[in-house]
């Protein structure tokens, strides 16, 4: 091997760079020059680590077994099936979805063929017709793919973790405001018993800052007025974090829970409070009719949220409350403006 004028040669396959002193692996396997660093300056480490790094590549370049030829496709079902084992409904469902977008690019393509111009290639096809939370998805699940090749000594390394992670838009949030809450309830009961359950589903929502599939899944059983505390399972689906989670029992929450008890003759307390899935078609409608803006399901959970941040509640406690598992961060990074926009408003009092 031709000596680089960047490095110098201390042992077999072994390079230090000279103006970093980083060492590096110079290797040749079935005629490809291959050149890794080390990412140590340290001797007796590099040694060790380029011992591991012979082995590895031993075992990709001699490799004879079935996986040899194994397809994109192929080493793709067998992803689905590991990642999956325990994730929810809608998160296989999604990865699914990412998959059958990758194999349509790489299916037929060997495992052990796929390099990072085809990556890049893929990048450039198909990351400027979707958006960013798309293109992460599908970026993750190649990763992941790619990966199973590396662990199983089909590819020496990931060529699709040099693809950068797209950065999200922050999203615009809606929140209404006392006024805008009190007529949408308002012309949402206007409709009689057509809207009975999607009124109480919103106001539930706004009342006790649950997410959608909580507040939808949540019994009569998981409430106990004496203790005055509500317990949010999730259901059948769990919560977002998989955990359980006791919250008390905020008076305007209680308030509405007395009124759809009266509203009924008797209680199972093994019964669903909220009897339908969701309230999509009867806030669309009210919106429209009381000239609000667009307001959904999430949209009564920034309200809690902003009208806990108005009574002077700490971002941790809400945090709890709302099923955070970050101590306040996500809650700070979110509302943090409209605590200081009250804080603006109070002042003014003074």
């Amino acid at each position: 091997m031709t000596q680089n004028l960047e490095y110098i040669r201390v042992a077999e396959c072994l390079y230090r760079n000279l103006k970093s002193s980083t060492y590096y692996v110079f290797v040749k396997r079935s005629g490809k020059q291959i050149r890794r660093s080390l990412k140590t300056k340290d001797r007796k480490l590099a040694e060790r680590k380029l011992a591991e790094f012979r082995k590895q590549i031993n075992r990709v370049y001699n490799s004879s077994g079935e996986d040899k030829n194994i397809t994109f496709s192929e080493l793709s079902d067998r992803w689905l099936k590991i990642s999956n084992n325990g994730h929810k409904a809608k998160t296989d469902e999604r990865r699914r979805t990412s998959i059958n977008q990758l194999v349509a690019y790489f299916g037929i393509l060997p495992i052990r063929s796929i390099s990072l111009n085809q990556c890049e290639d893929w990048q450039i096809k198909r990351g400027s017709n979707i958006s960013a939370s798309t293109f992460n998805k599908e970026r993750d699940a190649l990763v992941g793919v790619l990966d199973i090749g590396v662990r199983d000594g089909i590819l020496l390394d990931n060529p699709a973790q040099n693809l950068k992670r797209r950065k999200l838009p922050k999203n615009q949030i809606i929140i209404p405001n006392k006024s805008q809450y009190d007529q949408l309830v308002k012309t949402l009961i206007e409709g009689g018993t057509i809207t009975k359950n999607a009124t109480d589903l919103v106001e539930l929502l706004a009342t006790s800052g649950m997410r959608l599939g909580e507040a939808t899944s949540i019994k009569w059983i998981d409430v106990d007025f004496e203790k005055k505390l509500f317990t949010v399972t999730g259901g059948v689906t769990g919560t977002k974090n998989n955990e359980a989670r006791t919250v008390p029992l905020f008076p305007a929450m209680e308030s509405l829970l007395n009124r759809i008890i009266q509203s009924y003759d008797a209680i199972e307390s093994n019964s669903r409070i909220i009897k339908i899935d969701n309230a999509k078609k009867a806030l669309i409608t009210a919106c429209k009719n009381a000239q609000l803006p667009h307001f959904t399901h999430h949209c009564m959970r920034h309200y809690f949220v902003s009208n806990a941040i108005e009574k002077g509640i700490d971002f941790k406690t809400i945090a709890s409350w709302i099923g955070h598992k970050d101590g306040g961060i996500l809650v700070a990074k979110t509302y943090g403006h409209l605590r200081d926009l009250h804080s603006q408003e109070m002042a003014k009092l003074m």
